[in-house]
């Protein structure tokens, strides 16, 4: 008999017994499942979030770090806002956040805070190395691929071009097919601006008779020009005045910085008849509107490739309305990523010798450079372009190569054409971290 029991446990009279109501027991059988059970439903659940994460693309490996690569980048970004490219860089480890703006505004802006930046072409990453060797942090420079200057048209555009003597259509078509590539002769498709001449009036038949765009049922007053994205800002528009420069002073470039304004002043108008620029000419070339607002665009080519390989992929057919003309003065535009971290350079060495992002590149219309050698493998991509059923542009050795003026004079020429602020090198507080 327990003799210590309280009165609390005690049963008063007149009432009912309380019960204590507590957790259900748990047999030692029941405790031996629980323990084999609880195991497996984690590993289980750690299982499916690492599927999980590995499907979305958000890590390499399960719970592995991702580094966040920070960057200023021009059209390039194109390549790093590809869904497949940024799984590939996952895949190894990194993200790369960008902040797009054109590759001289890149030029002329502070970089704390970025790991790379990657204008679009020679003259603003000169610009930016130097800047960077004076201020005593030298940068690594990547030129994991090229893409050309070309002029983005439209087939009856191109056609009234060649009508008019001044395009010549491209070898290489395959029988039955209209062609998708044509040189340009920029001689007398600057002459014919120069004149004044319009699309509705451009070229005469053998008696006389207009044979202007008007032709194939397009009718067009405005003067026969290219257009470009802002001066002031696109390296494509930059280089564009560059050819311009060189082909309509006859092959030469200036060599002081008057010859430069005067070089400058006789080219003004022939691209200042455009109205007012804007700033990514590709996006008016592949939209409904374009062929009303900008008959000829100075654009990249991998733009007009990309473009023909997500049309082929989409509808099995390629756009047969948009066609390129390929300047006959070129100028090989060489993109290059600027390292300014050691992330940097990791990015920079990872995108120029990784096969899958190589490959990737081509497939978004690059001509990749070949990582051991260096030269940009165009018949590779000629053999992607024609496995998918799509012309390859087959250019000839025989074009002139353009030669651009060194750079500050082509600044002044800039400055001079756009009535753009001075590329005042802008300092860096230091080496980013």
């Amino acid at each position: 008999m327990d003799t210590h029991r309280s009165d609390s446990d005690s049963p008063r009279p007149g009432r009912e017994p309380r019960l204590k109501v507590g957790a259900p027991a748990v047999t030692p059988a029941r405790r031996s499942l629980a323990r084999r059970l609880l195991p497996r439903a984690v590993a289980a659940a750690t299982a499916l979030c690492a599927i999980v994460v590995l499907v979305q693309g958000h890590a390499a490996l399960p719970f592995e770090r991702i580094v966040t690569i920070q960057a200023k980048m021009a059209s390039k970004a194109d390549f790093f806002e590809d869904p497949e490219v940024r799984r590939l860089l996952v895949r190894h480890g990194y993200r790369v956040h960008l902040t797009r703006m054109g590759s001289r505004g890149i030029a002329t802006q502070r970089y704390d805070g970025y790991d790379i930046v990657f204008p679009s072409g020679q003259p603003a990453a000169d610009l930016i190395t130097s800047r960077r060797a004076a201020e005593g942090h030298p940068a690594t420079t990547y030129r994991p691929f090229v893409s050309p200057i070309v002029l983005g048209t439209y087939r009856e555009y191109a056609e009234t071009l060649r009508e008019a003597g001044i395009a010549t259509p491209l070898p290489g078509v395959p029988a039955g097919a209209k062609p998708m590539y044509y040189s340009l002769d920029m001689r007398k498709f600057l002459g014919a601006s120069a004149a004044g001449r319009r699309w509705d009036d451009l070229g005469t038949d053998p008696r006389g008779r207009a044979v202007g765009i008007g032709r194939h049922g397009i009718h067009n007053g405005n003067k026969v020009l290219a257009q470009t994205s802002d001066i002031c800002q696109a390296n494509s528009a930059g280089t564009y005045l560059g050819l311009v420069s060189y082909v309509w002073n006859h092959e030469d470039i200036p060599q002081t910085p008057a010859e430069a304004t005067r070089f400058a002043e006789r080219i003004r108008l022939l691209l200042n008849d455009q109205g007012m620029p804007s700033s990514e000419k590709n996006e008016t070339y592949v939209s409904a509107e374009g062929k009303s607002i900008s008959p000829i665009a100075v654009i990249y080519e991998h733009q007009f490739l990309a473009h023909q390989i997500a049309t082929r992929s989409a509808t099995g057919h390629v756009d047969a309305g948009r066609v390129l003309l390929y300047p006959s003065a070129r100028f090989v535009s060489e993109p290059q990523l600027i390292a300014l971290t050691p992330r940097g350079d990791a990015l920079g060495e990872l995108i120029t010798r990784d096969p899958a992002l190589q490959r990737r590149a081509m497939e978004l219309g690059f001509r990749v450079r070949d990582a051991q050698g260096g030269s940009a493998t165009s018949d590779a991509l000629a053999r992607f372009l024609t496995g998918r059923g799509i012309q390859a542009p087959v250019l000839s050795d025989d074009d002139t190569k353009a030669v651009l003026p060194r750079l500050d004079l082509l600044e002044r020429m800039i400055e001079t054409v756009g009535d753009c602020p001075p590329a005042a090198p802008a300092t860096s507080s230091g080496e980013t971290p």
